[in-house]
């Protein structure tokens, strides 16, 4: 097996490495510049400072973390910090690493200043981790040859390198591979005005015509998140190509949300199905999440996941220490009476 070969069979790509249509689509949505990125403010700011800091010095950044909610960007900014740093990116996964030799063969195959992007980095296997620590802080490769009473250890040394990681679940990391990033960013549900800058440009890149009463109405069930946005778009775009002229304005927005069941707020029917359940079936809580999750037939990892994070921001739902609760705006989104105790 050749060394590419062997890299793609653990589950590195390269940037220009050919994808599928739906990638490609994706892909060219990516903001490919600082500018094009819209929203996450802060973290852009504290991101240009460490990368024009590095490039002034000729140095390899910092490692960096990125952690937050599915969909909000963390591998573009990947891709925008390779760019600055004017450096080729390779990127894995934390699940396509299963031996430690996989992620030896990355390592010992970076150029000097390339950016290794790990996705889902909180799924790495702890023995694979091990590998990660003195490659991110002393630059340097452990690898153990042979076995038994004749095992050595070869020490290799590696080029400059940054390493980028991003996971939903920061919690999951390990102290010692947090403490070894140079800057940790958490990524925010992104403000509707921002949704609809992102919308407006996806729409222009897409070559979609797309009047504003139709973008105010697809930032507003977009769950603040700009993949669901996108997504919303391109299914607007299919809708309005079938049923309509192509143009998309508020009426086939409209309609577009109502034929996937995501109502004006972006909730879908599973969101609802939960509200529900703990309203009608649970009297509006508290109640366990593991309740809940029998309730709906599904895991209490994605309710936990996927559902509550969205929920909890609308402040529909809140989680206290006897359970999950129901508020007063999710009574009044539902159109079911509430009673006197909520806020």
């Amino acid at each position: 097996m050749s060394s590419e070969q062997k890299k793609n069979s653990i589950g590195l790509k390269r940037d220009n490495q050919p994808q599928n249509d739906d990638f490609n689509i994706d892909l060219a949505l990516r903001p490919t510049s600082w500018p094009e990125y819209v929203g996450q403010e802060k973290v852009k700011r504290n991101l240009r400072v460490i990368i024009d800091a590095a490039k002034q010095r000729g140095e390899a950044s910092d490692h960096l973390l990125f952690y937050g909610q599915a969909g909000l960007g963390k591998t573009t900014l990947a891709y925008l910090v390779a760019k600055e740093l004017g450096a080729n990116i390779k990127i894995t996964s934390g699940p396509a690493l299963e031996k430690m030799g996989d992620l030896a063969a990355i390592l010992s195959g970076l150029e000097p200043h390339e950016i290794l992007f790990i996705d889902e980095i909180h799924r790495l296997n702890k023995l694979v981790e091990e590998v990660l620590y003195p490659a991110l802080e002393n630059r340097r490769l452990h690898l153990i040859i042979g076995k038994g009473p004749t095992a050595r250890t070869l020490s290799l040394d590696l080029p400059p390198f940054t390493m980028v990681g991003a996971t939903t679940k920061i919690n999951l990391l390990s102290g010692p591979l947090r403490s070894r990033f140079g800057a940790t960013f958490r990524l925010d549900y992104y403000e509707t005005k921002d949704i609809e800058i992102i919308l407006a440009r996806s729409a222009k890149l897409l070559g979609v015509n797309i009047e504003p009463g139709a973008v105010k109405i697809l930032a507003a069930a977009s769950r603040f998140t700009p993949r669901t946005a996108n997504r919303l778009l391109k299914r607007c775009r299919d809708y309005s190509q079938v049923k309509s002229n192509g143009n998309i304005d508020a009426a086939i927005a409209k309609d577009t949300l109502d034929f996937l069941e995501i109502d004006s707020m972006g909730l879908e029917g599973v969101d609802r199905r939960l509200l529900e359940v703990m309203i009608k079936k649970f009297n509006g809580g508290p109640v366990g999440v593991r309740a809940i999750a029998a309730a709906l037939n599904e895991e209490p990892g994605t309710i936990e996941d996927i559902y509550e994070p969205f929920l909890m921001g609308l402040g529909f739902m809140s989680r206290t220490p006897a359970g999950r609760v129901a508020l007063a705006a999710a009574y009044k989104h539902l159109g079911l009476e509430t009673n006197n105790t909520l806020i």
